[in-house]
């Protein structure tokens, strides 16, 4: 992986989602620690989930922090670039410009987690075609 990064090729940690089990946010901040231990800075690993990953899907306008981008954000507890677990350290979220208060937050994460529960495991042998992302062969 990290072979990869220093010849100049982007990573974009996150664009999996669609697959069994991986439930967005959740496993980004595994992914996070797993390109970190590649090599990456968390500097490096946090644009890869953020900036580059939005470029590699061809969202130019998300990604970032400036005027005129679109941005959902997650206020931390501690720094990220100093270690990529603090991304666990959620103080708050913002979506569409508007403030998820932490009890909300947590009955949002409490029916995420019961519909995983409830989500039955893959049978034996089952093989998945296409990209998973329903819609597409």
């Amino acid at each position: 992986m990290n072979e990869l990064h220093g010849a100049g090729v982007r990573l974009a940690a996150g664009t999996d989602t669609g697959t069994g089990y991986l439930v967005p946010g959740f496993a980004l901040h595994d992914e996070l620690a797993l390109l970190v231990a590649a090599g990456l800075s968390p500097a490096e690993a946090l644009r890869s989930a953020t900036r580059d990953a939005a470029r590699t899907l061809g969202l130019p306008a998300v990604g970032t922090v400036a005027r005129g981008q679109a941005a959902d954000l997650l206020v931390l507890d501690d720094d990220p670039l100093r270690d990529t677990r603090n991304t666990r350290r959620i103080h708050g979220v913002v979506v569409d410009g508007r403030w998820i208060p932490p009890e909300e937050r947590r009955r949002l994460l409490a029916a995420v987690e019961e519909a995983a529960a409830q989500t039955p495991p893959p049978q034996e042998g089952a093989t998945m075609t296409g990209c998973g992302c329903g819609g597409h062969p």
